[in-house]
């Protein structure tokens, strides 16, 4: 029997673990406050019983960090989150704030959901990204100028228990379904049964998630050009992970022909987990007409790829929590699967 080693031979290194996953919770409101056009507020039960069911999936994830998408009001995420049990020191929804009621003015976002942040880890700075920046602005058929997220991508900075600091990205990108034309009451001023009107409207939403493809990018750029910044990106991109817009982000088919181009590109956190025979086939994340996608994904940088030079960690495992897609439709629940991966950092 070999003896075991002392401290000073014993060279392997040592990890720190972060576990995070994306969650987007569909239409998280507080009870009898209204939300989208045609929709019903959730009625004081219904409200019980999202926030029972999203902290019971919390609980279980059990996640350093949570990036949360379709959040209407801050003070239902913080319910939900309390329901799980756990303690979380940050419970973030810029847009979405729940303050001292005003005159003829409803608390909580506006128009569109936000996406908000939840984390055990400290925080140490949080940016809102609202605009473009001038070389992400499109003209839009029938919209004018595109100018801005309609959700704003939170970008925050968070430091681990053991100093290192992490940049977490918390996206949800314009859906595919067609941006039909509107008045200010939003009635639709086309007719939506017309094939053309259909693909026009089609093109207006894949318009607008390139350009919020692009700000990402070069965001991403901004932030991984030259430094080694550990970098994760997570949420509902609403397209596959090698769709264009995923791509645009990311930019990995690039690095099959520039190796520089590593620096500053994404990889998906399924393609460089360190066990292969984790991936299945079953790893859809939403199910759109009969047909299973991967629409929410995690997204590392080239500090987390284990075969990099320049690696500080690695992906151990990523998982799909997606049972719930096949128990009928219930707003209760959401419309699609949360996924978790278990990232590495290695301690000095």
């Amino acid at each position: 029997m070999n003896p075991t080693p002392s401290p000073e031979f014993n060279t392997a290194p040592r990890h720190a673990t972060l576990m995070v996953a994306t969650c987007n919770v569909l239409n998280l409101a507080l009870p009898n406050r209204s939300f989208y056009p045609g929709q019903d507020p959730y009625s004081a039960n219904e409200f019980e019983r999202k926030v029972n069911w999203l902290g019971e999936r919390f609980k279980t994830l059990n996640a350093d960090v949570l990036a949360v998408q379709e959040v209407w009001d801050d003070a239902a995420l913080r319910t939900a989150v309390a329901r799980s049990g756990l303690h979380y020191d940050t419970v973030l929804v810029p847009g979405a704030e729940n303050g001292p009621a005003r005159a003829g003015v409803q608390a909580g976002a506006q128009g569109t959901p936000r996406v908000g942040l939840v984390t055990r880890l400290q925080l140490e700075t949080i940016e809102s990204m609202v605009d473009f920046p001038p070389q992400a602005v499109v003209e839009v058929p029938g919209l004018g100028l595109h100018t801005g997220f309609e959700r704003p991508p939170l970008v925050a900075t968070l430091r681990l228990p053991h100093g290192q600091a992490v940049c977490v990205v918390t996206a949800h990108l314009k859906s595919k379904r067609p941006k039909f034309l509107q008045d200010a009451q939003g009635k639709s001023l086309e007719d939506t049964d017309d094939p053309t009107v259909q693909a026009v409207g089609s093109l207006r939403s894949h318009i607008m998630r390139a350009a919020e493809a692009l700000a990402l990018r070069l965001k991403v750029v901004e932030l991984l050009h030259r430094t080694r910044l550990p970098l994760v990106l997570m949420g509902d991109l609403n397209d596959s992970p090698h769709s264009v817009t995923t791509q645009l982000i990311a930019a990995t088919s690039q690095v099959a022909f520039d190796k520089g181009a590593r620096d500053h590109a994404l990889f998906s956190a399924w393609d460089v987990q360190g066990d292969a025979a984790l991936r299945r086939d079953v790893a859809y994340s939403h199910i759109h007409q009969g047909y299973p996608e991967v629409l929410d994904q995690v997204l590392v940088s080239e500090e987390f790829v284990a075969s990099s030079r320049v690696s500080l960690g690695d992906v151990r495992r990523v998982e799909v929590f997606n049972d719930h897609l096949h128990e009928g439709r219930d707003r209760s629940r959401s419309d699609h699967g949360f996924v978790r991966a278990l990232l590495r950092l290695k301690l000095p």
